[in-house]
């Protein structure tokens, strides 16, 4: 590949289209790869009509990136199918910081045919071949795409044929990676067009847009590395391969990003749960189902009940709610009907039998809970409420099960048990808007204190294919979410369609040390869910009043939160977290009583701390805690006892020598207390 970088200009301003143009003529500047029009974007060899306003594209813009990256994904297919004219293509969609594409081939994929593949497609980027979009209908494309049998289907799936009809039933949608090859009004097909003769060298179903030709990809791309995958994310259907890979404006963007994927991998909460004894996974227990080590479980219980002590102070109520539900419950709510393919099977219980075998009562399905906002629902259900008792904030840590898929589990970020540290507000209208401002106050205010302090709001709005209520209540639910958003002067992102069934919501996307992007806390606001299940309160003049709810999940679930702080602090945590705030560490065995009487002082002010009387050489122990991430190490020899002091020992391998023992306790209780980031 070039070393040659991309040039990357200031943006040129949105322009008034007043004669019919092209993009290239509206736009000449190279780093321009598409204009976007009323939202929608389009290829630069489109034409537009007079009266239109253009915006330039920039090949360094979020969605330049996409383009550069669906684009680097079709060289990448051509250059398999160039090497393996019997690969058969799946999807190849843009994703999060690059890339992949599904093939239907015999043999795996290996490091050696990566290289191959990287080969080709620099032939076919130094070709500077065109992508030249071309629209076709439903019998046209088929004609084209007859050798690929996964093509087929997704026409199938745009056109109306009998598999769209029964679309359903196989799990299918065009909502997922695969709107790339059919999203949209039309049926397109994208050929690669040799810049010399002409010819039509590749081509592939696609909706676009891509860049003006192969030559803009130039150095900024690389092929990580090779999975399974099947089709459409269905492990009833075929299996296939798929190739990653990762596409940026410059050579010098690539490089700073895999210099993030090195340091993440170094920072993977996984890999530290092990080395740092915190949690595990057994196969025992089942995928995505987590177990907290001692370790872990302090970490865990300090996380929690710092979060409680700030929930008591912010004027919220503390519920429990069971595990499981019968299935009515979630029947009103409208989960079962929305949410039901993330819910665990139902379990029939309650039937009873006579001796005969004949029912003599009815039994009832029962569903381990996705969601507990019906049954907070049903505490403020339980009694006649007033204006008086609101707002009313209600307060769990409850314990939540989703089915989620094998593929899609990771982690502590992605489990099928999980702890959401879960509130529902109930509110009358008119306090709608000062209770969310609050509430994402407190959100962001809390974040904070757990070390988390570079945020973004993202606001997700009506899917129109899955939401209840009426238009005019989104939309003023909408409106008010995005006011108070705002207000925090906080950069807002849209999210269209991506809000619950049930109601918008704003995320608070958190980045963290090394820059990733983690959502975090989720503010929604509805209005259905008290329709749904006839919520009332007697208002000040004697009328019954519907209130309004907002949920709120600040962690989002206990165990992500805990992998995100986890690879935040690259398992350094601070001191207040800390599993083993302290070890004492002897010169010498004679020294350990000495230690032992200093730990106790510690234990007393509620620090804690262990003493090191192993067998190991000092050395070894200073290795040993200070791979344990153990904020601070007192040391004791001969000096230190005879003048009452210790030498103190940070992470970072400084060394304090000769501190006295109150000030050693004295830093150490106001590190905790301070919560501060040693």
């Amino acid at each position: 590949m070039s070393d040659a970088v991309n040039p990357v200009p200031t943006p040129p301003e949105a322009r008034e289209v007043t004669e019919a143009t092209t993009g290239f003529e509206l736009f000449p500047d190279r780093a321009v790869v598409a204009v976007r029009v009323d939202g929608a974007l389009f290829d630069m060899a489109a034409t537009f009509e007079p009266g239109t306003w253009a915006e330039p594209v920039l090949i360094d813009s979020p969605q330049g990136l996409e383009i550069l990256r669906h684009s680097t994904a079709h060289v990448m297919a051509q250059a398999v199918q160039t090497i393996n004219p019997e690969a058969k293509l799946g999807i190849g969609p843009p994703i999060n910081d690059g890339f992949y594409f599904d093939f239907d081939v015999e043999e795996p994929f290996t490091p050696d045919s990566l290289k191959a593949i990287e080969k080709g497609m620099e032939r076919i980027i130094k070709a500077n071949q065109r992508f030249v979009r071309r629209v076709v209908d439903e019998a046209e494309a088929r004609e084209l795409m007859a050798n690929e049998p996964y093509k087929l289907e997704l026409i199938g799936l745009k056109g109306g044929s009998e598999l769209a009809e029964n679309a359903g039933d196989a799990g299918l949608s065009l909502s997922d990676d695969s709107a790339v090859e059919v999203g949209g009004a039309e049926l397109t097909v994208y050929e690669n067009v040799d810049a010399k003769t002409g010819e039509v060298v590749w081509r592939d179903l696609c909706r676009g847009p891509h860049l003006p030709s192969t030559r803009l990809i130039q150095n900024g791309w690389k092929l990580q590395r090779s999975a399974a995958a099947y089709w459409r994310g269905s492990e009833k259907n075929t299996s296939l391969q798929r190739i990653y890979g990762t596409a940026w404006a410059t050579k010098e963007a690539l490089r700073e990003h895999l210099e993030r994927l090195e340091e993440a991998a170094k920072r993977d909460h996984r890999k530290l749960g092990a080395e740092l004894d915190l949690f595990s996974f057994p196969d025992e227990l089942g995928s995505g189902l987590a177990v907290f080590h001692p370790k872990g479980g302090i970490i865990r219980r300090e996380m929690e009940d710092y979060s409680r002590k700030r929930h008591e102070a912010e004027g919220y109520d503390f519920v429990y709610t069971p595990h499981i539900t019968k299935s009515n419950l979630y029947e009103t709510s409208g989960h079962l009907q929305w949410y039901k393919d993330g819910m665990f099977p139902a379990m029939h219980l309650d039937e009873a039998r006579n001796e005969e075998g004949d029912i003599v009562r009815q039994g009832a399905d029962y569903y381990l809970k996705p969601m507990n906002c019906p049954m907070h629902i049903l505490v403020y259900r339980s009694q006649g409420r007033s204006y008086r008792d609101l707002p009313m904030r209600l307060f769990e840590f409850g314990a939540v099960y989703r089915n989620e898929k094998s593929g899609v589990i990771h982690g502590l970020t992605r489990v099928r048990g999980m702890t959401q540290d879960d509130a529902h507000i109930f509110t009358a209208r008119d306090q709608m808007a000062a209770e969310l401002k609050n509430t994402l106050s407190f959100v962001l205010s809390l974040l904070k204190d757990y070390g988390l302090d570079d945020f973004y709001l993202e606001l997700s709005t009506k899917d129109p294919e899955k939401y209840v209520g009426d238009d005019a209540t989104w939309e003023e639910a909408t409106a008010t979410l995005e006011q108070v958003a705002r207000e925090t002067g906080l950069e807002l992102v849209p999210d269209p369609a991506g809000a619950a069934f049930y109601g918008p919501k704003i995320s608070v996307q958190a980045r963290d040390a090394i820059g990733r992007t983690w959502q975090m806390s989720t503010v929604q606001l509805d209005f259905n869910l008290p329709e749904r299940f006839e919520l009332e309160y007697t208002a000040a003049d004697g009328t019954h009043q519907r209130p309004v709810m907002i949920h709120r999940a600040l962690f989002g679930t206990v165990e992500r939160f805990f992998g995100v702080l986890t690879e935040h602090y690259a398992g350094a945590f601070p001191v207040w977290l800390a599993p083993v705030q302290v070890v004492g560490i002897p010169v010498a065995d004679e020294y350990g009583d000495y230690l032992d009487e200093i730990g106790a002082q510690l234990r007393a002010r509620g620090v804690r701390v262990q003493i090191d009387h192993g067998n190991d050489r000092m050395p070894k122990k200073i290795r040993t805690h200070t791979k344990q991430k153990v904020p601070f190490q007192l040391i004791a020899g001969e000096e230190d006892r005879a003048a009452g002091s210790v030498s103190f020992r940070y992470r970072d391998g400084s060394q304090e020598n000769g501190v006295p023992i109150a000030d050693a306790i004295e830093k150490i209780v106001t590190a905790i207390e301070t919560k501060a980031q040693v």
